[in-house]
């Protein structure tokens, strides 16, 4: 059998708060194991997983400037 994790263990495995796992867990984004109704809950590591490939993002390329210097866009100075 999978080792359970407690709200506190995985919240802290995470690096979040309990009351954001809740919150992720009443939205649906983790799955968790639930034995008796208002029970304690429980957490997979395959389901810490899952959480942390959907709230994994790729980074966006930055644009490379032409010039490292600012243009002026108004030119009444001169």
């Amino acid at each position: 059998m999978e080792k359970l994790f407690t709200r506190k263990e995985a919240a802290e495995l995470l690096g979040i708060s309990i009351t954001t796992l809740d919150a992720a867990r009443n939205s649906g984004l983790i799955a968790y194991v639930q034995y008796v109704p208002n029970g304690c809950v429980f957490f997979t590591s395959a389901s810490l997983q899952e959480y942390v490939a959907k709230c994994t993002h790729r980074a966006k390329p930055v644009e490379k400037k032409t010039t490292y210097r600012n243009v002026r866009k108004d030119n009444s100075h001169i």
